[in-house]
């Protein structure tokens, strides 16, 4: 044991990779639903491992910050940039209001029980889930001016306020959406989902991917004497069947197989390769023609593939309306995602598609290829980022970041944490609307999020260790009961105001507050109780929005009670 301890202390790396195995290990770990999350559980064996008095370089933390703050701004960058100046403005002054009243909750908190700023910093943290804040308030506690004691001691008061006030911060965020906001909002969250489905043209979708039932099938028939197709062209025999989409793709006449086009003329004994959702194959061509086992003509190039909306053209316009495009042909859409944490949206015939969304289409590749050239551009899988990118935005970010304004005798400044997070929103809106370059795939996108805070988190609580459980001993209690009332009361003041305020539909309403509140934990629990992933469009311009301003009010809330 004596051994381990001095090894970690002249090797304070191997404590810092303890911390993040120890964290990630117990954090992904759950007990009756609840979890302490991979961040909260790296903070409290940093702490313990921080008992030992091992010294980390400052400049570590650091670093890894900034990579963070640039994945988190890269991956709201389209929807800030969207939710800002287009039709997502009254969710993003939602959003205002609702970081403001996080702040002020918290600031009144602090003021009554009357910490200092380091517990304020942390009691904000918690009780708001989110952890980027500590960073922006370290650094503003760093600029205060005071002696080095009095800096460590209030920088040490941080990670012992958030990790009390956490808790309540994730559960009951949770809790008082999904269970209490229903009622406070009088309404039947389920019913309220189902209605605003039906009004934007929606059904309940079946199947997917890991499923052996399949949403859309390619299936032969064959044109029998005196079918009605004979004689029309595809187009024209597409056509009869309405909104009930069906492509003809490709068809064997004597024997040979040709791709169709729109002006194919069909003949008797034709077999034709159709495409489209089962049941309409299944329950109306079948029962007017003859399935034919036809691996040959079957045998088409299909794919599944990502594409990055980037057209003027079909910004803002509705499901319905693009599935008469002519790109739209031969193309299927599985799914809709949108905003820094892939939110799904539903596919709904009402539904609007942004510049910035991700459209994924399947279909064969002529037709997947066709149309993301008409939307935007194809992202097919890879697993290589543009490091050159990255490191230029975090650089260029930060340098902006560190330089100081004076406005009378108060200097300004965003610090080089707030100009990597709004290079990260830059690069990522750049990113969106030319994705030709600047790619960093998602998996990417989550390692530095994930890591670089966990690694801040870390040497943050090995070096707050000494001082931790004093402070927790000292002022535990008051601690959890006042981040009870930082955490609740914007939540609750928020769901009234969304509903008569700003006049969100009820199945939105909760969605608008778990974003505005970066809360995806809650976002999960209102959607589970409304059965539907509607709650969700309320879900990302708010995130985005939200999860900047909230990130600022850590050094805010120190500016204010210095």
């Amino acid at each position: 044991m004596h051994w381990i301890m001095a090894t970690l202390q002249a090797h304070p790396e191997i404590a810092v990779l303890l911390a993040l195995a120890v964290g990630y290990y117990v954090g992904g770990k759950s007990f009756k639903g609840f979890s302490l999350g991979a961040v909260t559980a790296t903070l409290i064996a940093a702490v313990v491992i921080g008992q030992l008095g091992i010294h980390i370089s400052a400049d570590v933390k650091s670093i890894f910050f900034l990579i963070f703050l640039f994945a988190v701004g890269y991956g709201v960058g389209p929807q800030f940039v969207r939710g800002i100046a287009k039709d997502g403005i009254p969710q993003a002054l939602f959003a205002v209001v609702m970081c403001l009243l996080s702040l002020g909750a918290a600031y009144l908190a602090a003021r009554l029980a009357g910490y200092d700023v380091g517990y304020a910093a942390g009691l904000f943290a918690g009780s708001q889930t989110l952890s980027a804040s500590i960073g922006l308030a370290t650094d503003a506690i760093n600029q205060i001016g005071l002696a080095p004691d009095k800096t460590q001691a209030l920088l040490n008061a941080i990670p012992v306020a958030y990790a009390v006030t956490y808790i309540f911060g994730t559960v009951g965020s949770g809790l008082i959406l999904s269970i209490l906001g229903p009622r406070l909002l009088r309404v039947d969250l389920a019913a309220e989902c189902k209605a605003y489905e039906l009004a934007m043209g929606g059904t309940a979708a079946t199947g997917g991917e890991g499923s052996a039932w399949h949403q859309y099938e390619t299936r032969a028939f064959r044109v029998a004497a005196g079918s009605q197709l004979i004689g029309k062209t595809a187009a024209e025999a597409e056509a009869l069947l309405g909104p009930a989409q069906v492509f003809i793709e490709r068809l064997r006449r004597a024997g040979k197989i040709d791709e169709a086009r729109a002006t194919t003329v069909i003949q008797a004994d034709d077999i034709l390769a159709v495409a489209g959702r089962r049941d309409v194959l299944v329950n109306v061509v079948e029962h007017a023609a003859e399935e034919i086992d036809d691996a040959e003509l079957l045998s088409m190039p299909v794919e599944g593939v990502d594409v990055y909306v980037t057209s003027r053209e079909l910004d803002g316009k509705t499901l319905a309306v693009l599935a008469h495009e002519p790109a739209a042909h031969g193309v299927f859409l599985r799914k809709i995602t949108r905003g820094a944490t892939a939110t799904d949206i539903p596919v709904l015939a009402q539904t609007q598609v942004h510049r910035g969304d991700i459209l994924t289409i399947t279909g064969r590749v002529q037709d997947t290829t066709a149309a993301a050239k008409a939307m935007g551009y194809a992202d097919r899988p890879s697993s290589v980022a543009d490091v050159a990118f990255i490191a230029a935005g975090i650089t260029v970010g930060a340098l902006f970041g560190a330089l100081t304004f004076t406005i009378g005798s108060v200097p300004l400044t965003l610090s080089t944490a707030g100009g990597a997070l709004i290079a990260g929103l830059v690069c990522g809106w750049l990113r969106s609307v030319h994705p030709t370059f600047g790619r960093i795939p998602p998996a990417t996108v989550w390692f530095m999020n994930s890591l670089g805070l966990n690694v801040f988190i870390a040497v943050i609580g090995i070096s707050a260790g000494p001082g931790f459980v004093a402070g927790l001993q000292q002022l535990g209690v008051s601690l959890f009961l006042w981040g009870i009332f930082a955490t609740t009361v914007p939540l609750i003041l928020g769901i009234y105001i969304g509903k008569y305020v700003f006049r969100f539909h009820p199945a939105i309403v909760l969605g608008c507050c778990a974003g505005a509140r970066t809360t995806t934990a809650a976002l999960g629990m209102v959607c589970d109780v409304g059965k539907s992933q509607v709650p969700a469009l309320g879900y990302t311009v708010t995130y985005a929005v939200g999860n900047t301003l909230l990130t600022i009010w850590g050094m805010v809330i120190v500016m204010l009670l210095k």
